[in-house]
């Protein structure tokens, strides 16, 4: 284990101390907010040393007596914990909850600029509180980040793949898994619909930011111009978050592994009316995982020509939406939505096929997002170039039964990533031709998989009994006859 993974174990034993502290959720966030003002105050100085050396002045962000270096963890003559002027215990907790927070959270109120850093500030600590109790405990929690260096890229990517650990275990609740998606999927889901620097990204249900910081890491490989580094990290990524703490971590989360400048909102994707959706608004790529088995009240639901209580059904016209003329999307959706007959599956499903390019459906196993759900899913890739002609099917099937400890690995998409563009058929993989599609029920049936027996009713199963008795019975008595001969 690194020594950076032992400060963060070191961090979240501490916190479970704390009275404030209830959970992995809770030490979550606890962390998040004191890793980010790290990581802003080391950001800022290397932005001020940067224009030092170029002979200009820097315009810091945060002043100077809201700065870590002022109150977390000021130094003295010889780089130590000032320990005179570092405040602890209840003037700690006092000075952060009623002087820290509300400051970082007015910075909403005189921004014009929504890309810079000033807005996302203030976004973040409009939705965020501490809840660390004990300003003893805080103190040490503080005194051990401060010992990070933000300013190593080695350590910054390390903290980044920590940081994903965090998100994944943020809590034994059931609703820990609005924040996670396996990583193997999102690689799996970006390598195969390949963005490119240009194209912009959507993601209408964000979470802790997976699908975007994947598409970035994929983008941003090879040598790119400052121009395109630009245009990376401040107009290529959007997306929307309706819960509190799923925007705060994605945010974070999405500026820790170098998204300097996320489009990325706290507000409810399906609140937003998609008749009034123009192209100037719409997407070329969309990486999703939007919540299902939710319901929306009636009055979201008339943003929406197909209304429909089921979330799932919401989104994908959303997404149908958003879609640029010649973008391409990977959305997961529960495998209700393939076979479901009901009306409203039924109208948004002929919609797809008959003006969507419905290419490629990728069945998931039973047990990919354990132990937050055990619904089983499929990624439906769709583009908008004319309709579906024929849909190619690919059924995953992994060398072992899917658990809680025997997660899902990137390793098992291999074969599907090297068949997914030339669409061959194999063992695990066919191709249906759009009219031999019935009542719009497009869920995946392997024709080269062993047919199950076909079970016959229980009358016919206890006549059968009955006759097999019977006929055991007379071959016992020839038996017995032959035997006393």
């Amino acid at each position: 284990m690194s020594e950076l993974s032992n400060k963060i174990d070191q961090v979240r034993d501490i916190l479970r101390t704390d009275d404030g502290i209830s959970g992995a959720m809770d030490y979550t966030q606890a962390i998040s907010w004191v890793l980010f003002l790290k990581f802003l105050d080391d950001y800022e100085s290397s932005l001020n040393d940067e224009a030092f050396l170029e002979n200009r002045t820097y315009n810091y962000v945060i002043d100077k007596e809201y700065r870590w270096s002022s109150w977390a963890c000021p130094k003295d003559e010889k780089g130590n914990l000032d320990i005179r002027n570092a405040v602890t215990s209840d003037d700690l907790t006092d000075y952060v909850n009623q002087n820290l927070f509300p400051y970082l959270k007015s910075f909403n109120d005189d921004v014009k600029d929504v890309k810079s850093v000033r807005y996302m500030v203030g976004n973040i600590f409009g939705y965020i509180r501490n809840n660390i109790a004990n300003g003893s405990t805080l103190r040490e929690v503080l005194n051990v980040i401060d010992t990070l260096n933000f300013q190593s890229n080695d350590e910054m990517f390390e903290l980044s793949l920590i940081y994903e650990t965090l998100l994944k275990n943020m809590g034994g609740s059931s609703d820990a898994g609005e924040f996670y998606t396996p990583r193997a999927v999102i690689k799996t889901m970006v390598e195969s619909v390949n963005p490119t620097v240009g194209q912009t990204v959507y993601d209408g249900a964000v979470g802790s930011g997976g699908f975007l910081i994947q598409a970035y890491d994929h983008m941003s490989k090879g040598n790119l111009s400052t121009q395109e580094q630009e245009f990376l990290k401040r107009d290529t990524f959007f997306g929307n978050e309706k819960t509190p703490l799923g925007y705060v971590m994605g945010v974070m989360n999405m500026i820790l592994h170098g998204i300097d400048s996320p489009n990325v909102y706290k507000q409810n994707t399906l609140t937003e009316n998609i008749r009034d959706i123009q192209e100037k608004e719409r997407h070329n790529v969309i990486l999703a995982n939007p919540p299902f088995g939710g319901k929306e009240k009636s009055q979201v639901q008339q943003n929406f020509p197909v209304q429909s209580g089921a979330t799932e059904i919401l989104f994908m016209q959303h997404f149908m939406k958003m879609l640029k003329l010649d973008g391409k999307a990977s959305i997961v959706v529960p495998e209700g939505v393939l076979f479901q007959g009901n009306n409203a599956f039924k109208q948004v499903k002929q919609e797809l096929l008959e003006n969507f390019n419905v290419h490629t459906i990728l069945s998931l196993p039973q047990g990919v997002f354990l132990p937050y759900s055990g619904v089983k899913t499929n990624i439906i890739y769709f583009d908008r170039k004319g309709a579906t002609s024929d849909i190619w099917y690919y059924e995953l099937v992994p060398p072992y039964k899917l658990t809680k400890n025997k997660p899902i690995q990137f390793d098992h998409f291999k074969e599907f990533l090297e068949l997914y563009k030339s669409k061959k058929e194999s063992d695990n993989s066919w191709l249906v031709k759009v009219e031999d599609i019935k009542d719009y029920d497009i869920s995946a049936k392997n024709p080269n998989a062993e047919q199950e027996e076909e079970l016959l009713p229980p009358k016919e199963i206890l006549q059968s009994i009955r006759t097999n008795d019977k006929e055991l019975g007379e071959l016992i008595n020839h038996i017995e006859s032959l035997l006393n001969e």
